[in-house]
């Protein structure tokens, strides 16, 4: 899911961007969603706004209620310059670990925006490799740069939806209600019924159940 922005001269393609004013530069937030559940993918959303059409109340999305969240989505989808979704699923977390599919979904992020970015940043202490353009990882970036705010509530409500429809698909676990993460009802969920297919079997609580299962199963 994505928008891109319409083309506009000619980006910097040298070292020289360095020296550039960064105030100047055409930015995207970088945030994610759901790196601790064991359940569902993880949401990496990747926006750039448009200092033209602000919009009033962006902040952490771990701050704001559901509400306010869902209200925001449609307006930052409205007025952001671009903006582009990825949800990285459970198997390829357990294949390359739940950080760097999230610095893989970063980077997809970045790269679908296209040549319009000329610096992401992005929330938290790592940058992925093989950004197309300069990026910096600010620490609790989503409480101080717009972008990241907008992304960060955009990744947040994507998933919270996914996990609402899975509940659909597998009611006995409850992702309505914890979206995945280990809470008690969740983890007694899981030793009741094992796994589903959602589940990132590379997460302790979700292996050791599987491995219960297993088990259980008579040769």
């Amino acid at each position: 899911m994505s928008r891109r922005p319409p083309r506009r001269g000619e980006a910097a393609q040298d070292a020289g961007l360095f020296a550039i004013d960064r105030a100047r530069l055409r930015v995207a937030g970088v945030d994610e969603a759901g790196r601790g559940p064991l359940a569902g993918p993880v949401a990496v959303a990747a926006v750039i706004l448009d200092p033209a059409r602000p919009i009033a109340g962006l902040d952490d999305s771990k701050k704001l209620s559901p509400a306010r969240r869902e209200a925001l989505y449609p307006a930052i989808v409205e007025r952001a310059l671009a903006w582009h979704l990825e949800l990285v699923a459970a198997e390829e977390i357990d294949r390359l670990n739940i950080l760097q599919a999230t610095l893989e979904g970063m980077r997809r992020c970045v790269l679908a925006l296209g040549a319009q970015v000329e610096l992401a940043r992005i929330d938290g202490n790592a940058v992925p490799r093989g950004m197309p353009c300069m990026a910096e990882a600010i620490v609790g970036g989503d409480a101080l740069e717009p972008a990241i705010m907008a992304a960060s509530i955009l990744a947040k409500v994507a998933r919270d939806r996914l996990m609402c429809a899975l509940h659909e698909q597998h009611p006995h676990y409850g992702f309505d209600v914890h979206k995945g993460y280990p809470t008690p009802a969740h983890l007694a969920a899981l030793a009741a019924h094992g796994p589903c297919p959602h589940h990132r079997r590379s997460f302790a609580p979700v292996r050791e159940a599987f491995a219960r299962g297993r088990e259980a199963v008579p040769a």
